[in-house]
């Protein structure tokens, strides 16, 4: 048996108001193409599959297409399970009609003891799937007395434990924070101070545990219990992972292996630091110009038009920082106190930049005397 593990999807996002519907349709084709090379039984996704509880409705017909492929035309079964960015009872419309054509919905709590049970030449596996909840809708639905989230989330795990057979391997899927793992920026917190973290110690004993919800690819207590991490990157702070997805096999005596099988953007999400002229150069020899970009320029001296500048070689460049400067209201660029230029020099710089020399020691002469009698005026008015 071997099944693809992946998660937080998020079709239809926005990165700084850049649609990114063609870059996740791109690396979708690459989790295609996995399915297809490793023969696999199953692809499990973790939640969080739209980005919101109402999604546009091409990102709804993107998801429509790529499900049919998997389900339709090469036959593989698809287990999901909503997210915290996902409407359930959207995503779970049509559910029991939809199972006999492979695609398994699981966003109804009441559900949560009944496996989906998928044979292969090794045996079968059973799937159990939590979609994401919090404690009042665990009360409510099971008339249970539980107050924090992860008390809920042992609750259900112990209802699913009470019901599992021994002689199949199984497999939960859930959409949580375990406590300790590692979060992004991206991520929409569950609730405030930390009290939606939970304790992977209940989710030992499963064969394997495919969680969503963390965009780090990582696994937590033990190794079996995993984050696949999201497709793409979706924060500046997430420029340093290695996005993809699992790759899982088992047989009738549980885990086999597990491996992680890398997803290449379509446009990556980098961080580039240095000088303005530093930038500009690589530019010339970089590959890869068309990424998602956050600059970070290390020149202290006023640049005319940095943005305009770099976006000319960088013209995917979202973000730009002076590592010099800091930022004030209105977004607008102002000089840190232990920094703070003369009118003298943020002239100079503009001049050099604009006529590409340097001020004579007349015009040096002039602007020091026009900058006195512009003082020397608003001191008069006031």
């Amino acid at each position: 048996m071997k099944f693809i593990h992946t998660s937080d999807w998020h079709i239809g996002r926005l990165f700084q108001n850049i649609a990114l519907l063609d870059d996740q349709l791109y690396v979708l084709q690459q989790v295609k193409a996995y399915a297809i090379e490793h023969k696999v039984d199953a692809v499990i996704i973790a939640g969080d599959i739209f980005d919101r509880s109402v999604p546009p409705a091409e990102a709804v017909d993107a998801l429509n297409n790529f499900l049919e492929q998997l389900t339709l035309e090469l036959s593989i079964p698809v287990i999901l399970i909503s997210g915290n960015h996902d409407s359930a009872k959207r995503l779970g419309f049509g559910a029991k009609h939809m199972q006999h054509a492979g695609l398994h919905i699981l966003s109804n709590l009441t559900e949560v003891t009944r496996p989906i049970r998928i044979d292969s030449d090794t045996g079968p596996v059973n799937f159990y799937g939590i979609p994401y909840h919090d404690p009042v809708e665990v009360r409510e639905t099971f008339d249970c007395d539980v107050k924090s989230y992860d008390e809920a989330h042992q609750y259900i795990v112990k209802r699913i434990n009470a019901v599992r057979s021994p002689d199949i391997p199984s497999v939960l899927i859930s959409h949580c924070f375990i406590d300790g793992a590692e979060e992004s920026e991206s991520e929409r917190p569950l609730s405030i101070g930390g009290a939606d973290r939970v304790s992977y110690e209940s989710l030992k004993s499963f064969d394997y545990v495919a969680l969503g919800h963390l965009h780090a690819p990582q696994y937590k207590g033990f190794e079996h219990i995993r984050y696949s991490g999201s497709l793409l990157k979706y924060s500046f702070s997430e420029y340093k992972q290695k996005k993809g997805i699992t790759l899982v096999e088992m047989d009738l005596t549980g885990l086999v292996s597990y491996q992680h099988l890398v997803l290449r953007p379509q446009h990556d999400l980098r961080i580039l630091e240095g000088t303005l002229a530093d930038i500009l150069d690589n530019a010339t020899t970089d590959a890869n110009n068309q990424d998602y970009l956050l600059i970070k320029l290390t020149d202290k001296n006023d640049i005319l038009d940095p943005m305009g500048q770099i976006r000319k070689v960088y013209p995917n460049t979202l973000q730009l920082e002076r590592t010099q400067f800091s930022f004030a209201s209105g977004s607008r660029l102002v000089a840190d106190v232990g920094l703070k230029r003369t009118e003298q020099q943020v002239f100079t710089d503009f001049f050099e930049q604009v006529t590409g020399n340097e001020l004579s020691d007349a015009q040096h002469t002039l602007l020091l005397k026009t900058i006195q009698q512009i003082k020397s005026s608003s001191e008069d008015r006031t």
